[in-house]
């Protein structure tokens, strides 16, 4: 099992479930991309050869292409790591059977005419079986270099104002623009987070801090963050993780 997990990807997914499909895996706290071009996506496959790629194979090209197109991934030695799932509305058996068997992909058939929840049961059981987490808990996305993520918070009477480093659904990495000199198990009570267009208010307490310059914070939520700003949180998540996907030089 790996430390950081495998990185998951969705190559063209139904316009229809993308959007609650992604959420839910990053909800269950899965790293997901979204990618529009399957010639590129060869080429971001090559970078992450440890990766789960499932593929809608409704969209652009015709069965038989699909079907070279994943014949080549595994005949590629640098993508023959690669386990890839297929996501379609088509509910041939024949069809199921050939990527199955024939072909022998790794991650599952499933047929979208299921539904929504059935279908995203499915795929976090492939996840979960293939160890898709590895051992990290929680997606974090780095947001150093996002001018957006911001945070503020009344400290000893004072407003105080930083820089958030990284932020997962739990938790984050901090640098306040002047030191407050927190000590461990400090509760910060009204932190409003500024994450590009979202403004988020929760509480946190203060798990540590790495001696460095300026001093970086790490704030654990509180349980009592209000679930609305969670999801606030997760929408950020996702919109980092495809932003770094997409400016990917590949």
């Amino acid at each position: 099992m790996s430390i950081n997990g495998r990185k998951v990807f969705l190559l063209y997914p139904h316009s229809v479930i993308q959007d609650d499909l992604i959420y839910t895996l990053v909800q269950s706290e899965y790293e997901v991309y979204r990618l529009k071009d399957h010639n590129r996506a060869l080429r971001i496959l090559e970078k992450f050869p440890d990766s789960i790629l499932f593929i809608n194979i409704d969209e652009r090209l015709d069965e038989s292409e699909w079907e070279e197109y994943i014949r080549g991934i595994a005949r590629n030695p640098a993508l023959d790591s690669i386990r890839i799932g297929i996501l379609s509305y088509n509910n041939n058996e024949e069809l199921k059977k050939k990527y199955l068997m024939d072909i022998g992909i790794t991650c599952g058939f499933i047929q979208l005419k299921l539904g929504l929840k059935e279908s995203t049961k499915i795929i976090l059981t492939v996840l979960e079986a293939s160890e898709a987490k590895g051992r990290r808990k929680f997606v974090r996305v780095n947001c150093e270099h996002d001018s957006s993520a911001q945070f503020n918070v009344r400290v000893f009477d004072t407003v105080v104002t930083g820089k958030i480093i990284d932020i997962s659904s739990i938790g984050m990495a901090i640098q306040f623009d002047t030191d407050p000199e927190l000590q461990k198990n400090t509760l910060l009570e009204g932190i409003q987070l500024r994450l590009r267009s979202s403004l988020i208010n929760l509480s946190g307490v203060v798990m540590g801090f790495r001696e460095e310059k300026p001093k970086r914070y790490v704030i654990l939520f509180t349980p009592k963050t209000a679930a609305s700003e969670k999801t606030k949180i997760r929408r950020y998540i996702i919109q980092t993780l495809q932003g770094f996907i997409e400016s990917l030089q590949v």
